[in-house]
Order: structure tokens, then C-alpha cells, then sequence
């Protein structure tokens, strides 16, 4: 390869400022850190620069997957930034992020049956968020798992298959997005869908066999169904959030807790479960139903979880629950889900966080419902949150452990996908869905009944960062509303999909 050629590859790798997983990294931070292109100053000038219709068919409630992007990708047709959405129906997509065009699409081959008919909690979909592999001389992958629980591993420039398709999780089930970090890919598994256990699985990808690993969170419930799956601390554990069940830590019933994972090999290292667990358990409040992230701050490397109940833990990642595993760090007050309601209320999703110019550590969660009316006040709020809002805390020193301050909460939001942040800005989606799961006879509610009445649909908010105020929303610009989905970022670019099956890319416009 010419010399100068190489360098220049080398150097595009080097400063791209890539959104290669769900969460922009492992930690699952929602955090853009290299990328400024988009900023206070300017954001209020986004605009929709292009929508490109799959053409996927939706399954139940799932429709496409949260994109995720690679940037300056050397290809035939020039450098090109790179969308990557999956879709239900086991299809698979990659756009130009610049013209909003097909470059290319995957159809997965699905082997056998699923033993259930579908319904919104197990779907017999695709479900789980691809993880994209920006390496270099081109070695450069997508890792997509397909409706029968096999994972392919396709070429990012044009779809061909670069490794056999393997079975990585049981057919059918509900996975979760897929992470990878060093060489090991991981997810996590919920629901019971098809008779799947709940838990977390790792493929070790350096070794040509791809061994399979598999923790379970217990025999029945247990769910880890947080939307980006499960947050990798580089340098630590595999972190997730378990949902309701039987509970019997000492026999391996770890439900409506925290728990930590070794890296690899998955074996339980650590856990939290929160002193009311059994309320929890009882309400149906899941902790499974968020991903956790994991960050920095000052001597300790930070978890914070949550869940349907509405409030935070703040956990040490190398000791989640101290010695009783009962002890967390920090536990907020109650700051949404008054009426103690399992559907549509609480913290849904995943966190997002940064640390500002002035060494601020911030943390952004998306709540669902109204704010509690004995919720510490917020210093800065923009009306009432009948509906959802994105709250703001401050990470802060006090006693000599870590708290959350609240510091602002924005504008009603009509149900919260999680939240992401950039050079100050904070970017986040109304979605429009409707996330109730019963009607007012306690029939609970099939797919059509939710579609049928969806709220509206989804908008694209940005929010400064420090005061919470609204710097851009999208109004009518998206047709379509999203369920469980999520917000990539890269090369000034925000990009959206919709259960339409559309995928939306915002930018500013450029003579």
C-alpha cells in the first residue's frame, strides 16, 4: 500500500469521532466527546437534511433498532460516513450519513420456528442494537444477531459475510444491544421469550471457535432488559440491572438487583440489591428495564442505576453493594412515579453523562410521568412535565461520598428515549408512543391496541446542557413516533429511526 495513502488512513481513524454502539461506547455514557461540530452556538440552526424509508416491516412493537455510525470510511465510492440500523424483520441497512442514500442492505436467513406466537413482549424479532468494528487496513465489521439468535459478522463497506454465521444466544429470544470491547461481544436476555433464560452472554470473538459464555440472573423472571443491554467498565466488570422474580442470591435468584460480571468468562463477582426489594419485587417496579453506566469520579469509578420506581443509586463499581451488598454509595429521593405505577412511569432506558468544561460531572436521566411532588426541588425548571422530562443532577462530594444534585429538569417531553450529550448539549426524543400495557379493565394490551393509539409522534429536542433550557426542537419534521429506541451522533450529524421503519438524519445545512 503507498505510504502517504496509509498515513492518511491512519490519521481519518485516529479523529473520527465514531457512535460504533448504543450509548456512543461500552461504559454506555451517551456522551460524544470528541464531537464539536454541533454546539450551543449553533444548534439552533439543526435542521432535517434527509429521511430514507427501509422499507422494513415492523413486528409487533419493534420497527428499527437506535443507529449506530462509523466515520471516515475509506470506500469505492469515496470517504463515507456510515449509518447502521437493523431492522425487525431481520434486516439490516447502511446509509450514506451525508446524502441520506442506500450504500448497502442484508436480509438474514432465519433457521427454524419460534415455538410462540408474537406478541409486543416477545416479538420473534430482531431486536438487539448492532455493534459496529472500526479497526484498521480495512479490518472493519458489523456485528448484527438475527431473529434466531445467530450472530453475522458482515463487512462495514458492502454486507458480505466475513466470518460464518454462529448461534450465539437461544432462538428467539429477547436480546438486548451488543457490546463489544476487548475482542469479547456481549448482550443480555430477557423476558423468557421461546423459553430463553434471562441473563448475559459473551462470545469470545479472538478465538477462532467463539466459545460461548452464559450467566444467568435466575431460573424464571430476572430479566436484563435495559436498553443498551449490559456496561462494560474497561478495566473492571460487566454491569447490568435485573428485573422481577424469586429471590434467593445464595442460589443464584438475583432479581430487582445490580450485579456485576467478570469480564469474559461471566462469572458472578459483586451485586446490589436495594433494601426494599421485595416492594420493588411486588409492584412490578423492575430495575431490569435500565442499563446502567459506569464513570469516572474523582477516587471512585462510579455505576448508576435505576428503574420503574423512580429513583437513582449511585453504586462503587469495584464494590457494588459494599460488604452486606445492601449499601449503596447514594440513594436519591423518590423524583417521579408518585402513584408507584408499573407502566409508564419511573426511569426507562439509559442514563447520560459528561463531565463539562469546568470539570462539572453531570448526569441526564429520562423520567417518565410527572415529577414527584416531594422530590427535592429542581433550581431550574421549564414547565410542567405532565408527560416525561430529561432530569439533570450534578455528581457532587458530600460527607465524603458521592450525591446527586438536582439542577434541572426541561420542558414536558411525551415519554423520554434516553438521552445523549455533545460539546454542551444535551439531544434527546419525545417519542410519542403510547407505553401503557393495560386498559382501564386490566386487559392487558396487544400490539394493534398500542399502534392504534399512539400519542403522536417522535421530536427531536436539544437542551442546553448547564441551564436546561430548549435551543431546537424538530416540530413536525418526523412522521412517525419510536418504541424503545435511542439517538446516535457523529460528524454533526444526529441520526433518528422511527417504527415506520424510516430513518431521519439532522444536521446544519452547508452551501
Amino acid at each position: 500500500m503507498n505510504r502517504v495513502l496509509l498515513l492518511i488512513l491512519l490519521s481519518a481513524a485516529a479523529h473520527a469521532a465514531d457512535w460504533l454502539t448504543f450509548g456512543g461506547d461500552a461504559q454506555r455514557t451517551g456522551w460524544a466527546r470528541d464531537e464539536d461540530s454541533l454546539n450551543k452556538d449553533n444548534v439552533k440552526s439543526l435542521t432535517l437534511l434527509w429521511k430514507y424509508a427501509t422499507g422494513n416491516q415492523a413486528k409487533e412493537l419493534n420497527g428499527l433498532t437506535a443507529p449506530v455510525v462509523a466515520e471516515r470510511m475509506f470506500t469505492s465510492r469515496g470517504v463515507r460516513d456510515i449509518v447502521v440500523v437493523a431492522g425487525a424483520s431481520d434486516n439490516l441497512y447502511a446509509i450514506d450519513a451525508e446524502r441520506g442514500s442506500l450504500l448497502w442492505s442484508k436480509k438474514f436467513e432465519i433457521e427454524g420456528e419460534p415455538k410462540q406466537k408474537p406478541h409486543w413482549l416477545c416479538p420473534n424479532a430482531l431486536n438487539a442494537t448492532p455493534v459496529l468494528r472500526k479497526g484498521r487496513m480495512g479490518d472493519n465489521a458489523v456485528y448484527a444477531i438475527s431473529s434466531d439468535g445467530r450472530l453475522h459478522t458482515l463487512n462495514l463497506l458492502n454486507g458480505e459475510d466475513v466470518k460464518p454465521v454462529v448461534q450465539f444466544v437461544p432462538p428467539f429470544s429477547k436480546n438486548w444491544s451488543l457490546s463489544l470491547i476487548d475482542g469479547v461481544l456481549y448482550t443480555s436476555v430477557s423476558q423468557g421469550c421461546n423459553g430463553a433464560k434471562s441473563g448475559v452472554y459473551a462470545m469470545d470473538l479472538k478465538d477462532e471457535k467463539r466459545p460461548v459464555r452464559f450467566w444467568m440472573s435466575a431460573p424464571s423472571g430476572g430479566g436484563v432488559w435495559g436498553r443498551g443491554g449490559v456496561a462494560v467498565d474497561p478495566k473492571g466488570l460487566v454491569i447490568g440491572e435485573t428485573g422481577d422474580g424469586p429471590y434467593d442470591a445464595a442460589a443464584g435468584k438475583l432479581t430487582d438487583s445490580i450485579f456485576g460480571l467478570s469480564q469474559t468468562d461471566l462469572k458472578l463477582v459483586d451485586y446490589y440489591t436495594p433494601a426494599n426489594r421485595d416492594f420493588i419485587t411486588k409492584k412490578d417496579l423492575d430495575m431490569g428495564n435500565t442499563t446502567p453506566v459506569i464513570f469516572p469520579y474523582q477516587k471512585w469509578t462510579l455505576a448508576a442505576g435505576a428503574g420503574k420506581e423512580g429513583l437513582i443509586y449511585l453504586l462503587d463499581a469495584k464494590s457494588l453493594g459494599a460488604e452486606s451488598h445492601r449499601k449503596p454509595l447514594f440513594r436519591s429521593p423518590l423524583y417521579t412515579n408518585e402513584d408507584v405505577d408499573f407502566a409508564g412511569r419511573g426511569f426507562w432506558g439509559a442514563f447520560a453523562t459528561c463531565e463539562d468544561a469546568k470539570g462539572v460531572r453531570w448526569l441526564f436521566a429520562p423520567a417518565w410521568g410527572p415529577v414527584h411532588p416531594k422530590a427535592p426541588p429542581f433550581p431550574l425548571t421549564h414547565g410542567d412535565t405532565a408527560n416525561g422530562s430529561i432530569m439533570a443532577f450534578r455528581v457532587e462530594t458530600k460527607d465524603g461520598s458521592p450525591v446527586l444534585s438536582p439542577a434541572w429538569i426541561s420542558r414536558d417531553l411525551d415519554v423520554p428515549e434516553p438521552p445523549i450529550v455533545a460539546a454542551g448539549v444535551v439531544f434527546a426524543i419525545s417519542n410519542g408512543e403510547n407505553v401503557r400495557q393495560l386498559d382501564s379493565g386490566g386487559r392487558l394490551l396487544n400490539s394493534k391496541d398500542r399502534i392504534d393509539t399512539a400519542h403522536g409522534h417522535a421530536v427531536l429536542y436539544a437542551f442546553d446542557a448547564e441551564t436546561g433550557q430548549e435551543l431546537y426542537n424538530s416540530g413536525n419534521a418526523m412522521a412517525g413516533w419510536t418504541h424503545f429506541s435511542g439517538l446516535a451522533i457523529a460528524g454533526g450529524r444526529v441520526f433518528v429511526s422511527t417504527f415506520d421503519g424510516t430513518v431521519y438524519g439532522f444536521g446544519l445545512k452547508t452551501d
